[in-house]
Formats: C-alpha cells, sequence, structure tokens
C-alpha cells in the first residue's frame, strides 16, 4: 500500500470494485439522492415528487424511480382508483440508505460555498492560461 492511502483496505480485490461501482453510481447520482431524500418523509406520489424536487424532468425522475424499484430500494404501489393513482415508498433496504445519503445531503449543503469558490478559480486560472496561450500564437503569428 503506498503511504498516503491507508483508506483503502488491505484485503482490497479489483473484482470488488466491479460489483460495487454500480450500486455507487445509482446510489450517488444526484435525482437519486434527492428522491430518496423526499421518499424518506414518507410514501409519494409522481407529481408531488416532482413538484418538490423541482428541476426533475418527468423523463428523469421516472427513470430514477424505476432504477430505485429495480434495485430494491422503493416500491411502487398503484391504487384501483380512476384515475389510477401511483404511490412511491422507500423500502426497508431503502431506508437504510437514507443515513448515508443524508450525510452526503449534508455535506454538500456544508461544503458548496467552498466549492463553488475553487470552481471560479480554476475557471479563472483555465481562462488566464488560454488568454496567455492565445496570446502566444498570435504573437508567432505576428512574427512570421
Amino acid at each position: 500500500m503506498k503511504p498516503g492511502y491507508s483508506h483503502v483496505p488491505a484485503d482490497h480485490v479489483a473484482a470488488e470494485c466491479s460489483r460495487v461501482a454500480p450500486v455507487l453510481s445509482r446510489i450517488g447520482d444526484k435525482w437519486t439522492v434527492l428522491v430518496v431524500t423526499m421518499l424518506g418523509r414518507g410514501p409519494m406520489r409522481f407529481n408531488a415528487l416532482r413538484r418538490e424536487i423541482g428541476s426533475i424532468s418527468q423523463r428523469m425522475l421516472t427513470l430514477t424511480l424505476r432504477s430505485l424499484e429495480r434495485d430494491g430500494l422503493a416500491t411502487r404501489t398503484v391504487r384501483p382508483t380512476v384515475p389510477p393513482q401511483v404511490e412511491y415508498a422507500l423500502t426497508e433496504l431503502g431506508r437504510s440508505l437514507l443515513v448515508p445519503v443524508s450525510a452526503i445531503r449534508d455535506w454538500a449543503r456544508a461544503h458548496a460555498d467552498a466549492i463553488e469558490q475553487a470552481q471560479r478559480r480554476f475557471d479563472g486560472r483555465c481562462a488566464d492560461e488560454a488568454g496567455t496561450a492565445v496570446r502566444a500564437i498570435a504573437d508567432q503569428a505576428s512574427a512570421s
């Protein structure tokens, strides 16, 4: 193990990464975090979820809910009414995800300003470097 990487377990196996990567991709997706957080309050209908989240498209919410259902994190219940009412809820497995998802959400809230500042610094630095490169090219072109 390399110095500075003590958080990587000694028994790390590449096959585990392959198995865990899709799960991390699913639960780390921004829409999944938001939907799981909303469903953590209790069962919700599709349009209520969409209103609460706000910026999610109907298609993306549908895909997110289907993936959560497929992964066993949420259930979809159709009520025999006219029109049919569809309600989504977290399963026991989905509820077990609330603590880590809440921690990620809280971390994002706590560090959003610092991240935005870092992005502005980076973007400014890249713009400065690009400007320097353009000036160098222009100087070369005018010299020839």
